[in-house]
């Protein structure tokens, strides 16, 4: 099940959305640039290793301020080009339409916000790691706790490939992300049952930023007085202001 479409129009173009993207897109060039040294060397310093906090000596040791920094500069890292792709897609489809709502200094520090939380999220729950973590999933996972909360109504326009076969249906935002969520949830909770070296999907990192959207968006949305609501015929493709049909 995968999302193609995203209901909910907007009127001020996603500029920080695009910003977000083409940072992620650099720094995702600058990676594969690096030989394998140079990218171990960069992914200790900038990527998110839960031992460095929470293990005892000789894995433990991180004492100053700049020793946190990966806590938000995984978040702007990717392992290869489909994770970069999804995030991007991801972040794209339903970042716009909260960050106009949202205005765009705002969104900003809740997209940064919500991938550090997601970071404290993982590297809590994955306290011996010593497996590099990274990736936008965990602010993006903001991103749709945000959306869901604002437009639970809204249609989402899902493929579904059954082998050749793409089908295509419309989804309540609430059941999609719902489905997400519980998809994170019991594979987070098995990664809880089984001994774990970190590696893998970081699912606590999706489950922390995503309660992080959700908590945070309604607390920071623009008010009506400073937004105008939508009047009726400013609805794209046949749904209404909120996404609706």
């Amino acid at each position: 099940m995968f999302p193609i479409k995203n209901t909910v129009p907007t009127r001020f173009p996603p500029v920080v959305t695009w910003g977000l993207i083409a940072v992620n897109c650099a720094v995702f060039l600058f990676q594969i640039s690096l030989n394998p040294a140079e990218l171990e060397a960069f992914l200790y310093y900038f990527a998110l290793i839960p031992a460095r906090y929470f293990a005892p000596l000789p894995y433990g040791g991180a004492s100053g301020l700049v020793d946190y920094l990966p806590f938000i500069t995984n978040v702007f890292m990717h392992g290869g080009w489909l994770h970069l792709i999804l995030n991007m897609w991801t972040l794209w489809l339903f970042g716009g339409a909260v960050e106009d709502r949202l205005g765009h200094g705002r969104y900003l520090a809740f997209y940064l916000l919500c991938g550090t939380a997601a970071s404290f999220s993982h590297a809590a729950l994955n306290p011996d790691a010593l497996v590099p973590a990274l990736g936008a999933s965990g602010a993006i996972a903001g991103v749709m706790g945000a959306y869901v909360s604002m437009f639970p109504l809204a249609r989402v326009i899902v493929v579904v490939p059954i082998i050749f076969i793409p089908l295509f249906f419309e989804l309540h935002a609430v059941v999609f992300v719902g489905i997400w969520f519980l998809i994170q949830l019991l594979q987070g909770t098995v990664d809880l049952l089984r001994p774990s070296t970190g590696a893998g999907v970081a699912w606590w990192a999706h489950i922390g930023g995503f309660i992080a959207g959700l908590v945070l968006a309604p607390l920071i949305r623009r008010s009506e007085r400073n937004y105008r609501r939508y009047y009726p015929d400013e609805g794209v493709l046949g749904f209404d202001q909120w996404g609706r049909r």
